[in-house]
């Protein structure tokens, strides 16, 4: 899962990044301008948007505005200092998904960032789970019928990203995309190790393949016997 944190206070965008890589593992782009959200929201589609109202730029309101104008559908999840409820039906009113005000609990923010995936993919609770595999995606723990599947960070935003739609061909970038931030060698092809790592360890449990390749087209799960 990849995410757009927009935030111009510095310690503050570093801590919200650090908490998304490594209490939800996703792969965390930072702005802290308006113009710079919009320019990589444009190039990069983003699962979540985190953003602060008060931005250098554009404020987090016209960001808000001209995603939605363009028909960016990201989730935003808005941080803002203000708790007026005139406030609140303004920025529901523009497109926000949610808002926290600040200050916050980073473990509610991660909380949320997660229900907001989720809800975005379609799924409604915290368990993905194709044929005799399950992901707790609270918990980041994969199981193939009994038996517990030990991943590493990669692998494991690897099968997330193929369990939201598992009959659903993912191209190799869209992989790249999801799981890697902007400064990541989009050229690289360490993504085939981390899948003939994904595929060995699921073989182990499973005794069948339970990733695909398609050449030349992408990767999808197989439903096991």
């Amino acid at each position: 899962m990849r995410v757009l944190v927009v935030e111009d206070e510095v310690r503050l965008a570093k801590n919200i990044a650090a908490g998304l890589r490594e209490g939800n593992g996703y792969a965390v782009d930072v702005v802290h301008d308006g113009r710079d959200a919009l320019h990589l929201s444009g190039l990069n589609n983003y699962d979540l948007i985190v953003m602060d109202l008060m931005l250098p730029g554009a404020k987090g309101g016209d960001v808000v505005r001209a995603l939605r104008a363009a028909r960016n559908t990201s989730p935003v999840l808005v941080l803002t200092a203000m708790q007026s409820m005139d406030e609140t039906i303004r920025l529901l009113d523009l497109g926000v998904d949610d808002y926290m005000t600040k200050p916050f609990d980073l473990r509610e923010l991660l909380a949320r960032a997660k229900a907001l995936i989720r809800r975005r993919k379609g799924v409604a609770h915290a368990e993905l789970a194709y044929g005799g595999l399950t992901m707790h995606t609270g918990e980041q723990a994969v199981r193939y019928r009994d038996a517990a599947v030990t991943l590493s960070a990669t692998e494991y935003r690897i099968l997330e990203t193929l369990l939201y739609h598992p009959r659903v061909l993912v191209a190799k970038h869209e992989l790249l995309e999801s799981i890697y931030d902007i400064n990541w060698d989009h050229h690289s092809n360490v993504i085939e190790a981390h899948l003939s790592n994904l595929r060995k360890k699921l073989k182990q449990v499973a005794g069948e393949d339970l990733v695909e390749t398609v050449r030349g087209r992408g990767y999808r799960m197989v439903e096991s016997r």
